[in-house]
């Protein structure tokens, strides 16, 4: 045999090998089983980050910080002006007068959005464990986890009405928490507005196919209730009073990023915390269901996330208008997802960091 057949022979296994490991990569991006089944959506609007009063800005960048815990998502004050937040591990965290933090309690879920209601009690939407109030002295009382006889699988947000009523979302019945991200690429709605009523402990769905449900918030004469689409970049409206209550409409639309917690600013407005900001990519795959199995397929392989470290603070007064937009994309706040305006300044929750943000309110 000759000197140029042997290494032929000696070719061939290697490009045997080099052309299944392609046919191997390309049959996975294109072909691999994934845990949804994505519909086609429609064209995005032109994002609006950059422009107007969305121009580029690092306010959020001059936050002051404070050690909280992992997850810091929810942020509430008592009635003594005492600073309340959940973390990761379902611990509920209360501010000492010395600015530490004490463990006043614990969920044994996630705690996401909070609020004190008129009796002094702290009303939690917990992820895992559904809706929750806290006494004073640390103890959990289960409010609501099902809505007619099927698990709630993603309690997320919440606003108490001064009747006492508790609305409240139910991300999605289709991926609960730590499965959310998959919602981005399936787009398949399936959140809620709901409202719990303590007086008969009953459960109302107000609104159905939410692209991810998540923050609420009422407006200052309580006219109406608003609720978060993350995954669609807009604001509902659900009117509560007045000739269209029952119904319901567009707050705002085309957000420059995903919308996670709002609520309930001075003089009728509100504060809507962008967790994280939209890219163009994102925004193209929106009407092209198999490129997403396959960026999701990608992603699944190299580790990569959508979740971009660039964060929004959106002020909105009671008629949708625009009044601030803050940012910071330079990783100091990030995957902020609630903020709360407190005696003049800003109180900055996150999902994944381990501080809550303090900032002077505009």
């Amino acid at each position: 045999m000759s000197q140029s057949s042997l290494e032929g022979v000696k070719k061939r296994p290697l490009l045997s090998i080099l052309i299944g490991f392609v046919t191997l990569f390309f049959g996975y991006l294109l072909l691999w089983p994934v845990p949804f089944d994505p519909v086609a959506g429609p064209e995005r609007a032109a994002n609006p980050a950059g422009t107007g009063l969305f121009a580029k800005n690092n306010a959020l960048a001059k936050a002051q910080v404070i050690e909280a815990g992992h997850g810091p998502e929810g942020i509430a004050f008592d009635a003594k002006g005492r600073l309340h937040t959940g973390l990761h591990n379902g611990d509920i965290m209360r501010q000492k007068p010395n600015g530490g933090f004490e463990r006043v309690g614990n969920t044994g879920g996630r705690p996401l959005g909070m609020d004190f209601d008129a009796r002094g009690q702290l009303i939690i939407a917990d992820a895992l464990a559904g809706l929750i109030s806290m006494a004073p002295d640390g103890t959990m009382k289960t409010l609501a986890t099902d809505f007619e006889g099927k698990r709630m699988l993603f309690v997320d947000d919440l606003a108490i009405a001064r009747d006492g009523k508790i609305y409240f979302s139910d991300a999605s019945q289709r991926h609960a928490y730590g499965s959310d991200i998959i919602e981005v690429f399936e787009r398949r709605p399936s959140g809620r507005l709901m409202v719990y009523n303590p007086r008969d402990k009953s459960l109302t769905v107000l609104l159905d196919d939410l692209y991810f449900a998540n923050g609420v918030a009422l407006s200052q004469g309580e006219a109406f209730v608003l609720v978060n689409e993350t995954f669609d970049h807009r604001i509902m409206r659900y009117w509560l009073e007045g000739p269209k209550a029952g119904t319901s409409d567009v707050f705002i639309d085309n957000l420059p990023g995903y919308i996670d917690n709002i609520t309930e600013g001075p003089n009728g407005s509100f504060w809507v915390a962008v967790v994280s900001a939209r890219t163009d990519d994102l925004d193209a795959l929106v009407p092209a269901p198999f490129l997403r199995k396959v960026v999701y397929r990608a992603m699944q392989l190299t580790g990569a996330s959508p979740a971009q470290q660039h964060s929004y603070a959106v002020k909105l007064d009671a008629k949708a208008n625009v009044l601030a937009s803050l940012e910071d994309d330079s990783g100091h706040i990030y995957m902020m997802t609630s903020v709360l305006e407190h005696n003049g300044s800003l109180y900055l929750g996150s999902l994944t960091n381990h501080v809550i943000g303090v900032l002077e309110a505009p």
